[in-house]
């Protein structure tokens, strides 16, 4: 059975999934020439320097070729050096510790999707409790540039950051081989009742992504990619298959991070965490899901709670003269950006088709220099509009 047979069906099943179609398709080599930004090709892997992406005149190009990487290229790019300045990522580290020794001290055990539970540190929703935290450290993390190209060229504008601290311990077992949220969080069974076209559209929908915040030599158990694989339209009903899983025990590729760089990659490529096979490295990786304004992110996150919290580090920033990218970028990673869904009855659109969001709100509120607590108030009285 051909893939092409595959592309063709309503509905995909188990019988779909064929291992030489499949070996085929991972078998491509990546070719530097066909990415000019990129800086070089390592295990079919696409590196880039982050300093020469930022020096690029025309950020849509760069985008444009993301996009092209992340469909049609390996699936996986590499942004080294993606955090130039080493004290932002040592500033959310001591928070996402400080949260981890707060789990711990509360007897709760962080469960993980593809492994044991409790073998490693997990904290989920650590965008909110890290914002809420320390708002400072979480504003100067989240105005990452780099973040929001690779975030605004997958996903587009109105974007919903999510992230999850993943610390592999020493000797922890890794993960087995998957695909991501969406239906790469549903069982087999589940996901063939979706139709193919339904197959095609998740990836889409959200983007992978995982920050280095030590440096991770292979033998700590960077994660496990398998170039191309996101390609494979049976892929959601092929990766618990033994055959497959098999195949990218044999074939995987592994690639040292060091701090500060990050690894975007579609949601669909196989791939898994590896284990930690070292003595003394924690390793550890913010792990981001960044959905798209038309989907459905993977967790609640009380966005108003995270603007509120941050809006005094943003007021106080523009009042130094921060640009306005600055600002944009943490918008982005802590308001809800798309106004729907609403109650259209009680918030009705204005001055268009839509209500403002969030990220509308804060703007302005930016803009006329709002107190932290009207803010907090509007934000409280938009989200009663929203409702029935």
């Amino acid at each position: 059975m051909s893939l092409t047979t595959a592309q063709g069906r309503a509905w995909l099943t188990e019988q779909d999934c064929d291992l030489d179609t499949f070996r085929t398709l991972v078998g491509r080599t990546t070719h530097l020439a066909d990415h000019p930004h990129a800086v070089s090709v390592e295990r079919n892997v696409l590196l880039y320097d982050s300093e020469r992406l930022r020096a690029a005149t025309d950020r849509r190009a760069v985008q444009a070729e993301l996009v092209r990487a992340l469909t049609d290229g390996p699936g996986i790019v590499v942004f080294q050096g993606a955090f130039p300045d080493p004290s932002v990522v040592d500033r959310a580290t001591a928070v996402f510790v400080a949260l981890i020794a707060e789990q711990r001290a509360s007897g709760a055990t962080a469960g993980d999707h593809f492994a044991e539970p409790g073998a490693n540190d997990r904290v989920w929703n650590a965008l909110e409790k890290a914002a809420l935290y320390d708002p400072e450290a979480f504003a100067d993390y989240y105005a990452n540039d780099i973040l929001a190209l690779v975030s605004t060229a997958w996903l587009g504008p109105g974007y919903q950051m999510t992230s999850q601290i993943n610390v592999v311990n020493p000797g922890g077992a890794g993960q087995t081989v998957h695909r991501d949220y969406h239906l790469g969080f549903l069982s087999n069974e589940a996901a063939a009742r979706y139709p193919a076209h339904v197959h095609r559209l998740s990836p889409v929908l959200t983007l992978q992504g995982a920050v280095a915040h030590c440096d991770m030599p292979v033998e700590s158990g960077p994660t496990l990619y398998l170039p191309y694989s996101q390609q494979y339209e049976p892929g959601y009903l092929a990766w618990r298959l033994p055959e497959f899983q098999a195949y990218f025990e044999a074939h995987h590729v592994q690639l040292p991070l060091a701090k500060g760089d990050a690894a975007f990659f579609n949601p669909a490529l196989f791939h898994a965490a590896g284990s930690n096979h070292t003595a003394d490295v924690r390793r550890m990786a913010n792990l981001l899901q960044v959905s798209s304004a038309f989907g459905r992110a993977m967790e609640t996150v009380d966005r108003e709670a995270v603007a509120g919290a941050v809006f005094p580090v943003l007021l106080r920033r523009r009042a130094e003269g921060v640009g306005e990218e600055w600002l944009e970028n943490v918008i982005a990673a802590s308001a809800e950006s798309y106004p729907f869904p609403t109650n259209l009855d009680s918030d009705p659109p204005v001055d268009g088709l839509a209500p403002p969001s969030q990220a509308d709100v804060v703007r302005r509120a930016l803009r006329e220099g709002w107190s932290p607590r009207a803010l907090r108030h509007e934000l409280r009285a938009g989200a009663g509009r929203r409702e029935t």
